[in-house]
């Protein structure tokens, strides 16, 4: 009997423990699948949110310049490595509502990324350039990727992203190369490289089933695409000269290539400089059609159900997100949330989908099915809107 007891009090104790261990600042059980963060861009913080309710839990502050930030999630969903771009690199626990860990690992960075098997958090930079590893439990420094050029210089890295076999992927902005890291040795990275892919490539993503990596050319109308499956049959071109023989638009905003959404066989992205979707076949990677839109494409993104398609603008257009019916490839719905509509990001399931309306200080909350405004949220000139259900992702 003594040793029955004691077993339970010990068992007790653990319980207890596990059970302190997951509450949340204000001592509430809760898991993570439900939450997600928003970047205040201007107050250097972000928000803990939840989906479901929908609404604020708690913010954590000190993140530093949030002006072009990006998370990735640990696998469990607990915590959130946020991107500054001053070269911060801060692992957030969610549960706890607090910094786990800070580090400021470079001048200028403009995203990362986290390893098929969650032990990594990858960091690209603009300043020195390159790629540097962390290890994800304690932002310990593994090795970097220098990414140096075939003249000697070091590149801006931009379009990092995880891929299978753990593996990254990336684009070299001043060089015009894709890279890929093969980081099964995180300490030792193997690198491949692909060259002249095209000029200035600006961003890249990954196919969901993370077998093609695109990245698009600033520098030129185009993409170019690298089967990792086949990555020794080297890069292809796609989209060639898409705007041959139109006069190009000022650039107001880079779109942003995470966001090109994938539907079945059919990917939606986002023009260069032009007032379009394009809509391309990714059994050939051909253009099948083009969708007139609102203004300059920023983000094109798919509801999860693959049924809608919801498109943002850049400035001056950018008060304004467009839906896009994809079985009839058209405009069903022409919505006015308010100034600076800068993120969208779906639930994991799509019966919502959360804006962030800068310039309105605040995070608005919209029903797919009705295409009405069903909540909105203050927040402080918000930007990226990031939910844990990217953990499952790949390139995400």
């Amino acid at each position: 009997m003594k040793r029955i007891a004691l077993t339970a009090i010990a068992a007790a104790a653990l319980l207890s423990g596990g059970m302190a261990d997951a509450e949340s600042p204000r001592g509430i059980m809760r898991g993570t699948g439900d939450l997600g963060i928003v970047i205040e861009r201007a107050a250097g913080r972000v928000v803990v949110v939840e989906t479901s309710t929908p609404s604020r839990l708690y913010t954590i502050d000190g993140l530093g310049d949030l002006s072009h930030a990006s998370a990735v999630f640990s696998r469990d969903g607990r915590f959130a490595y946020v991107f500054g771009r001053d070269g911060g690199l801060s692992k957030l626990d969610l549960l706890r509502g607090e910094i786990a860990k800070r580090v400021v690992q470079a001048g200028n960075s403009i995203g990362g990324a986290i390893s098929q098997d969650g032990r990594v958090v990858a960091v690209s930079n603009y300043e020195p350039g390159g790629v540097r590893l962390f290890d994800a439990a304690d932002l310990e420094p593994l090795a970097e990727i220098a990414a140096t050029a075939v003249d000697g210089k070091r590149s801006k890295v931009v379009g990092l992203v995880d891929a299978p076999d753990s593996k990254l992927a990336f684009a070299l902005y001043d060089a015009g190369e894709i890279w890929t890291a093969d980081i099964t040795d995180p300490r030792a990275p193997r690198v491949s490289r692909h060259r002249d892919i095209g000029r200035l490539p600006y961003d890249g993503m990954i196919t969901p089933d993370g077998r093609h990596y695109v990245a698009g050319l600033f520098g030129e109308d185009g993409a170019a695409l690298l089967d990792l499956w086949r990555p020794e049959a080297g890069v292809r071109r796609i989209l060639d000269g898409y705007g041959r023989g139109e006069e190009p638009l000022p650039v107001y905003k880079m779109p942003h290539l995470e966001g090109w959404a994938s539907v079945g066989d059919l990917a939606f992205l986002p023009a260069v400089g032009r007032h379009e979707v394009l809509v391309v076949s990714m059994s050939d990677w051909r253009e099948v059609a083009r969708i007139p839109v609102h203004g300059q494409p920023v983000f094109v993104v798919a509801r999860p159900d693959g049924r809608q398609v919801w498109v943002n603008f850049a400035h001056p257009r950018n008060d304004t997100v467009q839906v896009i019916d994809v079985p009839s490839r058209s405009i069903v719905a022409t919505l006015k949330p308010g100034p600076a509509v800068l993120h969208l990001e779906f639930t994991p399931r799509g019966e919502q989908v959360w804006l962030s309306v800068r310039d309105a200080d605040r995070i608005d909350v919209y029903d797919t099915r009705r295409l009405e405004r069903s909540a909105s949220i203050p927040a402080d000139k918000p930007s990226g809107i990031f939910f844990t259900a990217r953990a499952g992702r790949i390139g995400y």
